[in-house]
């Protein structure tokens, strides 16, 4: 924020905090092209100045796509779901769709996991509203990769939240599938659901071309 210029707001007390808070987060290790995050400033500052200024100070690969003035209302109230992409090298198609097939007849599949307040168990199968295995990506030569099977996912915003390590346990629990190297997780996106069950970008509702921090 300081190498980008941005007149960052502080919070009140003996430790001021930077006002700034990041919507769902997704896990350490996990790529992901829909991150959001809200910014308290002390002035008013154009948008896309702010956008171009962020974009420009972050490391290459990190991209500032879009930044608005926050209607009312929390961002994090907005993320109710996230869809999620995961690449299983050497795991064959139709392995991961029975897999798959024995997931969703499920009524409820306990995992465990370690989380702030300690080791958790919880159920992962009531949160995935959608999970599908879809056809092979393609490698360079346009051919197939049949050794890669692939996994999109649409998992409901709960608590605790359901990662997609823990609907790989699932998998694990129902169907003993143990991917053989560790997978490629990408968040495709994350915002707010429709009733058909599609995501809309949470910013949606602020395009509104006003600047940050005008009340």
């Amino acid at each position: 924020m300081r190498r980008a210029g941005v007149p960052i707001a502080f919070s009140q007390g003996f430790t001021p905090h930077p006002k700034i808070s990041y919507a769902s987060a997704a896990p350490t290790g996990v790529a992901s092209e829909a991150e959001y995050l809200e910014i308290g400033l002390r002035e008013p500052v154009d948008p896309e100045q702010l956008r171009a200024a962020l974009d420009a100070a972050l490391s290459p690969g990190l991209d500032v796509l879009d930044a608005v003035i926050a209607a009312s209302g929390s961002l994090a109230d907005r993320i109710e779901a996230s869809h999620w992409r995961i690449e299983l090298p050497e795991v064959e198609p139709a392995v991961l769709e029975a897999a798959v097939a024995a997931f969703t007849a499920a009524d409820e599949i306990q995992v465990e996991r370690m989380t702030k307040q300690g080791r958790r168990t919880f159920d992962a199968r009531a949160a995935v509203m959608r999970i599908d295995v879809v056809p092979p990506a393609e490698t360079p030569s346009g051919v197939p990769d049949s050794s890669c099977a692939i996994l999109e996912l649409v998992v409901r915003q709960v608590t605790p939240s359901v990662r997609p390590d823990d609907v790989l346990s699932g998998l694990r629990v129902v169907a003993d599938l143990v991917p053989p190297v560790s997978p490629r997780v990408i968040r495709l996106a994350q915002g707010t659901l429709t009733a058909q069950g599609a995501i809309v970008d949470p910013l949606d509702a602020d395009r509104d071309g006003a600047t940050i921090g005008e009340h």
